[in-house]
């Protein structure tokens, strides 16, 4: 887990072999469905767990089956998740792998054909969201248009930038430089960052819609 130079709020996966070796196969346009699914899972895992790394905790101590003292640490605060519609539903099932019973709530954006605008067409949150800490969740940043609109939804639902982690599976350095400009203190997570956006928005050399292929619904 690293730091990038440009956002000390930024954190991206160490980029070992067994990482790169998942990314070249759900970005092979060649490969089937099935193995982009489970490959995107397991990165998805990945990053879920590095995005529960940066929660805060409190020292705990127990004792063990050998009646030992062991110094840990438990977790602090409550947590829950919120989806970026339709592509960040992909991550669900990798955030309740490591939290039992977490929350989850639904973020619905989309695009205004004339204004170019991401427009909020439906929320369903926890009433209680400003006291946890919230994993927002969405697998690719691109321009940053989206993933903004639903940090404004949370922060007007009370929710201070700190308590806001947004997990992600392709960053762009221009929604990375887009989010960062506006929200400075909220921490993304993010298992690698591309070269940047084509002359369409799209990023390069990105894998194409991620929802599209992970719900099957690319024509």
């Amino acid at each position: 887990m690293s730091h990038t130079k440009d956002h000390k709020n930024v954190y991206v996966l160490n980029q070992t072999n067994q990482l790169k070796g998942l990314f070249t196969i759900i970005r092979d346009r060649t490969k089937p469905r099935s193995e982009f699914i489970f490959y995107a899972n397991r990165i998805i895992r990945l990053i879920v767990e590095e995005g529960l790394n940066h929660l805060p905790v409190s020292p705990a101590q127990v004792t063990t089956a050998q009646n030992v003292k062991f110094d840990g640490v438990v977790f602090d605060g409550r947590i829950c998740g919120a989806s970026i519609m339709r592509a960040g539903e992909s991550m669900e099932q990798g955030l309740r792998d490591c939290c039992r019973s977490v929350r989850i709530g639904k973020i619905l954006i989309q695009r205004d054909e004339e204004s170019q605008e991401p427009v909020l067409h439906y929320k369903k949150l926890p009433d209680d969201i400003a006291d946890r800490y919230v994993l927002l969740l969405d697998p690719m940043l691109a321009t940053g248009g989206s993933a903004m609109c639903a940090m404004d939804i949370l922060i007007s639902m009370g929710c201070k930038q700190e308590q806001i982690i947004f997990l992600n599976v392709i960053a762009s350095p221009e929604g990375l430089h887009n989010v960062h400009k506006r929200f400075p203190n909220i921490r993304i997570v993010t298992a690698v960052i591309d070269e940047g956006l084509d002359n369409k928005g799209y990023i390069t050399p990105g894998l194409g819609d991620f929802g599209d292929i992970y719900f099957g619904t690319k024509v």
